[in-house]
């Protein structure tokens, strides 16, 4: 355990669906008498994967179901999945905010832990006071806290409101408050969710700066989750991708990104009947997107051709905004187009459509079309990374698109396209 931070062995988390304890009192007295001899829990052998996609079979669901993984002291860890894999759930295990069902988890040092606003925070006291309170829970004595003291307000940007209740801090102000506190009391192990992305840019910038800081020159250990690829890409040697409460894939971060970008496609790749109705149960839509079709490589410039096939509608839409974002490698978004038309729809409430984006200079590489709809400020529909494109290196005369003199390509250009229907 020298050289490894974190260790997770056989790690597994079930809940109930549906309600709190059990089905009958009968049940809850079984589960304690169980855990009283030491003995399994007896409901552990029932349950379900966590796919939130399908329907309950079972009264139980494992929300993890043996993960096992470890980290090594300096690490800095990130984790990926669609919403619902078990990122969170996960955290607050080896956070200790819940308990496991089964499995272990070693930690060497102190924990501390950003898994939401407010996390471990007393709305009633002052910025200052939250400050020793939370250094006290890391086992800090008040002579190292005072000594991080100025360091943690001057890096928050909450000096005006140092002796102010926290109550009346902005969301956005409490992440840098809790971010710094958790940051310059030097646990071993730091663990930071999503909630970065509540913060401006320029505090999301300190913050991964910080975080990359505390790894290479304090040998800490940092647990990363996010959506955002580009940060993950920028702060993380190694990812874990989890889906279903289970690890996936474990492995160099590129190749990570690469495999959960590429499994988003897959999932809705092809638009089925089971995927429309989870769509429809996600947006409460009166309106789906049936198939979708576009070639699977283009020339640089040449214009990108979308078909929208088969796309079924509620008679009460009569004006819809069709959105289209090209999304790069790592899942971020490039731009997106618009068109704003008024359509005339069949007799049966079906509509095929073509929208074309003209030329638009996109470099050459990788690249994933997001589709949307939109009436006023309702969504009807949104499937992210329904296909994937390859812009070529060459236009449609066979010229090759320019590279700078380290033979790679210069980045993004500025895209003039516009959007319309044809």
């Amino acid at each position: 355990m020298k050289e490894i931070a974190l260790e997770i062995s056989n790690l597994s988390k079930q809940y109930r669906l549906g309600q709190v304890g059990s089905k009958s009192l009968s049940d809850d007295l079984k589960r304690l008498w169980f855990k009283i001899r030491g003995l399994e829990d007896p409901f552990s052998e029932v349950g379900q994967v966590n796919d939130r996609r399908k329907e309950a079979k079972s009264n139980y669901v494992w929300a993890l179901k043996d993960i096992s993984f470890k980290v090594k002291k300096g690490e800095i860890l990130g984790l990926v999945g669609s919403n619902g894999a078990g990122k969170s759930t996960l955290l607050k295990l080896i956070s200790q905010i819940t308990t496991p069902s089964s499995g272990q988890i070693k930690a060497s040092g102190r924990i501390a832990s950003l898994l939401e606003v407010g996390t471990g925070m007393n709305l009633e006291m002052t910025a200052k006071e939250n400050i020793y309170l939370n250094g006290a829970i890391l086992g800090m004595t008040k002579k190292e806290i005072s000594n991080k003291f100025d360091e943690i307000v001057d890096f928050s940007g909450c000096v005006m409101y140092i002796d102010t209740p926290i109550k009346r801090f902005s969301s956005g102000m409490r992440v840098r408050l809790g971010f710094a506190v958790a940051a310059f009391l030097e646990p071993e192990i730091l663990i930071v969710d999503e909630v970065l992305a509540v913060g401006d840019a320029e505090f999301q910038k300190k913050a991964i700066g910080k975080m990359k800081n505390i790894s290479a020159e304090g040998g800490r250990t940092v647990l990363f989750v996010s959506h955002n690829m580009k940060t993950i890409q920028s702060l993380c040697d190694r990812c874990i991708l989890m889906e279903n409460g289970m690890v996936k894939s474990d492995g160099e971060t590129n190749a990570i990104i690469k495999e959960y970008i590429g499994s988003e496609i897959s999932e809705n790749k092809s638009i089925d009947a089971n995927s429309i109705k989870r769509r429809l149960d996600r947006y409460g839509m009166m309106m789906r997107i049936i198939d979708v079709q576009a070639k699977s490589s283009f020339y640089y410039k040449e214009n990108i051709v979308v078909t929208f096939s088969n796309v079924v509608l509620d008679s009460i839409y009569s004006q819809m905004q069709f959105g289209i974002t090209i999304n790069d490698l790592n899942g971020q978004s490039i731009f997106t187009y618009e068109c704003n038309n008024d359509y005339d729809f069949e007799s049966d409430n079906k509509l095929s459509l073509k929208v074309q984006l003209t030329e638009p200079t996109l470099i050459p590489g990788t690249y994933y079309i997001s589709i949307g709809i939109r009436s006023g400020s309702k969504t009807l529909d949104h499937v992210p990374f329904v296909k994937q494109i390859e812009i070529l290196q060459i236009d449609k005369d066979g010229v090759n698109f320019g590279f700078n003199r380290g033979g790679e390509l210069t980045g993004y250009v500025s895209s003039q396209a516009n959007i319309k229907v044809i």
